[in-house]
């Protein structure tokens, strides 16, 4: 794993390298803060808890995980730099984990930073501080599901900002695949079987799931399955690129 963690310790840095970093975060921490207290009503709501500030993660990540993807591969394409990356004694499957621990990395730190909320809860009430850990865990989870996705099409083009596109498109799909509106136009023309299948591709189900408090090992599992699968999906197209 040397190798993964260099690739970790270079992409970790160069977040740090410009002001990205800190605007990111800074945009993230005042998102999150007004859909809590302003969209969520938290204080209207009268209760010790962080569901309302759970509620719109789904939502921030739509937006916020396919900008830090989006920059992943398609500008070591753009620049050329690709290609130097992959002369180097590094299988492709490392720089891809390398590269996507990192982003998830600064993601979770961007999450970390918001424990100040958590705090705020405790004080004002008695929380169940088991549900609001699971609800950080899903919140994690689902980051991580999100710059997967972003990873693997990220690396399919040369342009942030039709990676950046795509992601958004992708996600949304996923997210409301366990939406009625969704699953009512899949039951018009499909079994029942495949209804079911795709209601449980949902990630906004799954993460709903475990932001209750209830951290069934089935949502825990779909997540880490759905990351594995879309970094093998990023692992095969840089192959692809590697090939020609």
């Amino acid at each position: 794993m040397t190798a993964v963690r260099a690739v970790f310790r270079r992409e970790f840095l160069s977040y740090f390298a410009t002001p990205l970093a800190a605007v990111f975060l800074v945009i993230f921490l005042v998102l999150a803060g007004v859909c809590t207290f302003q969209l969520g009503g938290f204080y209207e709501a009268g209760q010790a808890d962080l569901q309302a500030f759970f509620r719109y993660h789904p939502w921030l990540y739509l937006l916020l995980a396919p900008a830090i993807a989006m920059r992943l591969w398609a500008e070591e394409r753009k620049s050329g730099t690709l290609e130097l990356l992959l002369t180097l004694p590094l299988a492709p499957w490392q720089a891809v984990l390398g590269k996507f621990l990192a982003a998830w990395a600064f993601l979770g730190l961007a999450l970390a930073l918001t424990f100040p909320m958590w705090i705020t809860v405790a004080w004002l009430g008695d929380p169940d501080h088991g549900v609001i850990l699971a609800g950080y865990l899903g919140s994690w989870l689902m980051a991580g599901a999100f710059l997967a996705v972003g990873s693997a099409l990220s690396a399919a083009t040369r342009s942030q900002v039709v990676a950046f596109v795509l992601t958004v498109v992708t996600c949304l799909v996923l997210l409301l695949a366990g939406f009625p509106v969704a699953l009512d136009w899949v039951r018009g023309w499909a079994a029942q079987p495949v209804v079911d299948a795709v209601a449980a591709l949902s990630f906004l189900t799954h993460f709903q799931a475990i932001s209750r408090g209830v951290l069934d090992l089935r949502d825990v599992v779909f997540f880490l399955l759905c990351i594995a699968a879309w970094l093998a999906a990023t692992v095969i197209v840089i192959d692809m690129k590697k090939a020609d």
